[in-house]
């Protein structure tokens, strides 16, 4: 553990960045400078703070989450890929797929002109080669790329997202504005596709719905904690808004029982119709943009 993070402190040594032992054991990315403060773990390439100068954090961590090589962490930005849920021809396949369980390389860092800090991360799973830049700064910003091997036999589909989870103080009192007109499956009531709402989203209970045929701009207005998360995207077709409320909470072993109030998923998404598939040589890039406004 020791030996890799000094080789990491040598061959990346980056103003406003350093490495460290995180929970479980795990190596993570920590950046500080007078834009913001965050952290990245190798483990799934999975950012698990963002906290803009000034601002409280914008990413939500559960208190009960589980850091270990074979598990994914819970909050934060996992990454899914390259499938979505459960694989539908492999219940037994890790849920949400392979990347945020694996250990992603650096393979780059540096500083921006205007003070951000821009890392790149890989991996390859099967046939694919995944490059993903985070810039910490005022705003996070993510970039997920995804190349099929020059050396695949044939094109290859997959699902991904960026399974983004948001903190509130209050989820009664959330408002997601920007998917008004997007038609949407409803996952808690038996995956049935539902029409438009034309309404801005609020919560009454569990919540799981991936809108379809949408590149809008979401904002999350959180009025107990007087400011608003905006998520703006870009090549992805589908986002999946997400809160589990108090039965599935209390399911899930790594979800504090009450936490499902101080949260809420805003991900950015192509999934179910929406899969991309590549030639191979053929490369895709889905971003993502965080940021704290008014």
């Amino acid at each position: 553990m020791q030996t890799s993070i000094d080789q990491l402190s040598s061959q990346f040594s980056v103003a406003g960045v350093r490495f460290a032992e995180g929970n479980g054991g795990l190596v993570k990315v920590v950046v500080h400078t007078d834009r913001c403060d965050g952290e990245i773990y190798l483990h799934g390439a999975h950012i698990t703070h963002f906290q803009p100068s000034g601002a409280s954090p914008v990413l939500w961590m559960s208190k009960k989450s589980v850091f270990a090589e074979d598990k994914a962490i819970r909050g934060g930005v996992p990454i899914c890929f390259p499938w979505f849920g459960p694989k539908a021809s492999d219940p037994s396949a890790p849920g949400h797929g392979y990347a945020r369980i694996r250990t992603w390389d650096l393979v780059a860092a540096q500083n921006n002109d205007d003070g951000d800090v821009l890392l790149t991360l890989g991996v390859k799973i099967d046939d694919f080669e995944l490059t993903y830049k985070v810039t910490f700064g005022r705003s996070l910003g993510m970039s997920l790329a995804v190349k099929l091997s020059d050396q695949a036999n044939t094109p290859a589909s997959f699902e991904e997202a960026l399974h983004t989870y948001l903190a509130v103080k209050d989820i009664h009192q959330v408002v997601i504005e920007g998917l008004e007109s997007a038609a949407y499956i409803d996952k808690v009531d038996g995956m049935q596709e539902k029409p438009a709402t034309d309404e801005s989203i609020q919560f009454s209970g569990e919540c799981d719905r991936v809108y379809l045929d949408t590149t809008s701009t979401c904002i999350l207005r959180a009025p107990a904690m007087a400011r608003s998360i905006q998520v703006s995207k870009s090549n992805s077709q589908c986002t999946v808004v997400w809160n589990p409320w108090i039965n599935k909470s209390a399911a899930m072993a790594d979800f504090g029982d009450d936490e499902w109030t101080s949260m809420a998923c805003i991900e950015t998404a192509n999934v179910g119709s929406y899969s991309r598939t590549l030639k191979p040589g053929e490369s895709h890039v889905m971003t993502a943009d965080v940021s704290v406004i008014p």
